[in-house]
C-alpha cells in the first residue's frame, strides 16, 4: 500500500499533503525544474516513521508554469512566508527538506522560524556568488547586466540586474536551525569550500558523497541519499 497523497491547494498554490495525519510535518522544497510531484520518495521514507509531507510547486514549475508569479525572491519568499503561516497553523513540529536553489529560497524566508529539523541537498548558500561564476562564464560585467538589465547565456541560464540586486542585498547571516547537509563531490554549481565554511559557521553536520554531481539521480546516489535521510531526519 503506497502512502496516502492529498492534492490541496494553499491560497492559490498548488500542494500535496503526504501521510496519515500526524503532529510533525517536513515541507518540501523542490529545486530549478522540479515540481511537487518529487516529494514522494521522500515521502516513502518518513510518512512510515511519523512524519506528514507537504510539497508545493514553486512559480513557473510544476502546475504553475503559467502564471503572474517569478522563480525569483520577491514573489518566492512571501509565498513561503504564507505557506508557513498555514503549516504553524496544521502541525506542532515543523521541519524543512529543500534542493539546490530551494534550501536558499528556505534560508531567505525561514531565518526566523524554530524549525526542528532541515535536510537541504545540494543546496545553494551563496546567491551572489552563483551569479558572479555565471557572469565570468558568460563574459558579462556588473556594468553590462546593470545596462541591459536581463542577458541570456549561450548556457541557457538566464542573468538578471534584479536578481544580481537582491543576492548582493540578502546574503545568509543568520541561519540557526538544526542542519545536516548532502553534497555531491562533483557539485558544479556551489563550490566545496562555500558549503563547508556555512557548515563551519552555523554547525551544521555535512556529508559529502564521492563522485556525486549537483542532482542525486542515479541509482546509487539515490540509494546514497534514502540512506543520508533515515540517518539525519530526526533530531539525536
Amino acid at each position: 500500500m503506497g502512502v496516502i497523497k492529498s492534492a490541496i491547494k494553499i491560497g492559490h498554490i498548488p500542494a500535496v499533503i503526504w501521510g496519515a495525519p500526524a503532529s510533525k510535518i517536513y515541507l518540501y522544497l523542490h529545486g530549478q525544474n522540479g515540481s511537487k510531484e518529487e516529494a514522494a520518495g521522500l515521502a516513502d521514507i518518513l510518512c512510515r516513521s511519523g512524519f506528514q509531507i507537504l510539497s508545493i510547486d514553486l512559480p513557473e514549475h510544476g502546475e504553475r508554469q503559467e502564471g503572474p508569479s517569478d522563480f525569483a525572491p520577491w514573489d518566492v519568499v512571501p509565498e513561503l512566508n504564507f505557506i508557513m503561516d498555514f503549516i504553524k497553523s496544521q502541525w506542532i513540529e515543523v521541519s524543512l527538506y529543500a534542493n539546490s536553489i530551494g534550501a536558499w529560497f528556505g534560508m531567505q524566508s525561514f531565518r526566523d522560524e524554530p524549525l526542528q529539523n532541515c535536510l537541504f541537498v545540494s543546496p545553494v548558500i551563496d546567491m551572489k556568488q552563483m551569479i558572479q561564476n555565471m557572469m565570468r562564464r558568460a563574459n558579462v560585467t556588473e556594468k553590462q547586466l546593470q545596462n541591459e538589465k536581463t542577458i541570456i547565456t549561450s548556457f541557457g541560464q538566464t542573468l538578471s540586474w534584479n536578481y544580481w540586486r537582491y543576492a548582493v542585498e540578502h546574503p545568509v547571516i543568520k541561519w540557526n536551525a538544526p542542519t545536516k547537509i548532502l553534497y555531491g563531490e562533483k557539485d558544479g554549481m556551489t563550490d566545496f569550500d562555500v558549503v563547508r565554511q556555512f557548515a563551519d559557521k552555523f554547525h551544521c553536520k555535512l556529508t559529502v558523497m564521492e563522485n556525486a554531481g549537483h542532482w542525486f539521480h542515479t541509482e546509487q546516489e539515490l540509494d546514497f541519499l534514502e540512506r543520508w535521510v533515515m540517518a539525519n531526519s530526526f533530531i539525536p
